[in-house]
């Protein structure tokens, strides 16, 4: 009878290995399609983006420090028609994380929505059509990637709003750091003024991206 029972527990294992074993290859299939389905899109459409986009490199800058740091819970502030948020969504589709995304205009965020359902990223997404202003503040979090692109006067605002909010180890990333807009210089010496985050600047030399490191609480 103990034979038996430890057969059929032997049995139970490999059953168990199998179908763990087939659920990663299918899923590893599944991602792989997704993959090409992205990639594709985003080639084809490279030089079509409108609409205060980033540029294609700094899209593939945000995708590349999720995956490095196999972030999971991120936010953007400014969808535009979901260039940024292609490339983020792309990379949260590894890392098995969402993206809250925030547009205000909402021509701009329907075709957001668009260019999202064609490349088959929208589960992966939470769009909203709302005002940054009001909403950042109500989002609980933690996050623990941020992607801010929207109005660049309010851009120190977001991160007051969000640095407790940032897990420790998560970035804040804030696009055209590079540019003289108005608010672009005060957001930049108050990030660098924070003990606890450590800043960089990386992505087109023409437009850049911020990167703030939460170094500790």
């Amino acid at each position: 009878m103990k034979a038996f029972k430890l057969i059929d527990l032997r049995l139970l294992v490999v059953l168990m290995l199998f179908i763990i074993q087939s659920g990663v290859a299918q899923n590893s299939i599944k991602q792989k399609a997704l993959d090409e389905k992205v990639q594709d899109f985003l080639k084809k459409n490279k030089s079509n983006w409108r609409d205060l986009n980033v540029p294609y490199e700094d899209g593939q800058v945000l995708h590349d420090l999720i995956l490095k740091h196999n972030y999971k819970s991120a936010l953007e502030i400014g969808t535009s028609t979901g260039h940024s948020t292609i490339w983020m969504a792309w990379a949260l589709s590894k890392t098995g994380g969402k993206l809250i995304t925030i547009e205000i205009d909402e021509e701009r965020y329907k075709k957001a929505l668009e260019n999202l359902n064609a490349v088959g990223l929208s589960g992966y997404v939470d769009a909203r059509l709302a005002d940054a202003h009001d909403l950042v503040k109500q989002l609980e979090g933690p996050f623990d990637f941020v992607f801010s692109d929207a109005d660049k006067t309010w851009y120190t605002q977001y991160f007051k709003d969000l640095q407790s909010k940032l897990s420790v180890g998560g970035c804040f990333t804030a696009h055209n750091v590079n540019n003289n807009f108005s608010g672009v210089r005060e957001f930049m010496d108050y990030v660098r003024s924070q003990k606890n985050f450590e800043t960089s600047i990386v992505g087109s030399r023409g437009e850049g991206i911020s990167l703030s490191y939460k170094r500790s609480k």
